[in-house]
């Protein structure tokens, strides 16, 4: 899945391991307050917006937009920044290492490849694309 290669750097330009810190459907509206903030887009109002475009904007959003902000919680694994973090900060990211932690679990590699492809030709179709050019 493209999107799980964005949002990989902390906020330091740091390389984070491999892993993705948010989810398309869960967090979908994280990402619409996040476009909305940052680059001024609705994405109900942009019906010809490409996949292609969609991806390079999401990969584009920064620390202080709403999914940046939760990426940052999630994504943390310094020890001197997690004591300072509020109950409500931990609780963010328990929740979402826990939820990941058991995704991983219970699906095999080929699940989660099918499960990419079908998400990869679902948001290809809604904005614009579907082409296999479209996915490279």
């Amino acid at each position: 899945m493209r999107t799980s290669r964005l949002l990989r750097r902390d906020f330091n330009g740091h390389a984070k391991k491999s892993e993705t810190w948010y989810d398309l459907y869960e967090d979908w509206d994280l990402i619409e307050a996040s476009f909305s903030a940052q680059y001024g887009i609705r994405l109900r109002n942009e019906p010809d917006m490409t996949w292609d475009e969609f991806s390079s904007f999401l990969a584009g959003l920064l620390p202080d937009t709403p999914l940046g902000y939760i990426v940052q919680i999630r994504s943390e694994n310094d020890r001197e920044k997690l004591k300072y973090f509020t109950p409500e900060q931990k609780r963010i990211r328990a929740e979402w290492r826990a939820k990941q932690a058991k995704k991983q679990a219970s699906m095999s590699h080929e699940e989660a490849r099918k499960a990419i492809e079908q998400l990869e030709k679902m948001m290809a179709v809604m904005f614009g694309g579907g082409g296999e050019h479209d996915r490279k």
